[in-house]
């Protein structure tokens, strides 16, 4: 099994500060992330007419005002990217609106579509049609309704398609997580499946990725708690989501390679193990060394 691609997400916990998103992929690099993630969307093309007028929240109760400050500026974009590769990081972005798919497509690693999207079958379209790797992310939908995303993908020129478990809900407590739909879609889609993750949770991380072998983590991350979505619990901090990688790599390394052999640490000991003859330590032969 090979480490899974862990993808911080940044969401809106970039304050509209180009210098706090440099701060974000550095921390990712630091931590062991992969790539980095960010949210291209303005709320004129994201929520009705009827949610944007004054006094009326969206569904998490966020208020029109609070929401436009979370849009990612566009001007924004080829810096993140430059800065993501000269990390040697991924750079990639969920575009909200058809015309976001263009505008990425010269900076984006991949392209990452929204749960809340996964509907739109003209933004997947459009997305699979620029021959760029696609990550979709499935919660609140039923298998029926993946089946059409990931069939329209594939129509649509898409070779290279993951597809993440997740679960719409912030935070989510880990006995919803319903990690063994990772090996349900990996089966059925015949693709590489993930997690995006909202829990926060440890040991659903582990078990995403060790028994149901996720090859990619998806977790929301945040700096120091100040960020627009670190209200709603499931944005890890640096230190945590650094614990719950190292764990992953340690668990991996710590594989071996199934042969049943002394390792080399141990070699030393072997010959400090108890004789047969008369069952005390060490071997016959090391007590004759020490004479």
């Amino acid at each position: 099994m090979t480490q899974p691609l862990f993808v911080a997400e940044v969401g809106s916990n970039h304050l509209q500060d180009l210098s706090r998103c440099f701060k974000l992929i550095d921390t990712a690099k630091a931590i062991g992330c992969g790539a980095v993630k960010f949210q291209l969307f303005t709320l004129e093309t994201l929520f009705a007419p009827v949610v944007n007028r004054p006094g009326q929240t969206d569904q998490a109760g966020i208020s029109y005002a609070d929401r436009k400050k979370r849009e990612l500026p566009l001007e924004f974009i080829p810096h993140l990217a430059q800065y993501c590769h000269e990390a040697g990081l991924q750079f990639a972005c969920t575009p909200f609106y058809l015309e976001a798919v263009e505008e990425l497509q010269p900076y984006v690693d991949f392209y990452k579509i929204s749960s809340f999207d996964l509907l739109r079958l003209d933004l997947l379209r459009a997305c699979a049609e620029t021959g760029g790797p696609v990550v979709l992310s499935t919660g609140a939908a039923i298998l029926v309704e993946v089946d059409i995303a990931v069939t329209t993908l594939r129509q649509a020129g898409c070779r290279d398609l993951t597809v993440l478990q997740c679960v719409s809900m912030y935070p989510l407590p880990p006995e919803q997580c319903n990690l063994s739909t990772i090996a349900l879609m990996r089966e059925r889609y015949g693709c590489p499946a993930g997690l995006s993750d909202h829990s926060t949770n440890l040991g659903a991380i582990l078990r995403a990725v060790f028994h149901w072998g996720a090859s990619m983590v998806e977790c929301h991350l945040d700096l120091e708690g100040e960020g627009s979505e670190m209200p709603y619990g499931h944005c890890w901090l640096p230190d945590k989501l650094a614990l719950a990688i190292q764990a992953v790599r340690d668990g991996l390394a710590a594989d071996g390679d199934g042969t049943k052999e002394p390792m080399p640490i141990e070699l030393g000991e072997r010959e400090w193990r108890a004789d047969p003859s008369d069952g005390m330590r060490p071997l016959l032969s090391k007590r004759r060394e020490l004479e």
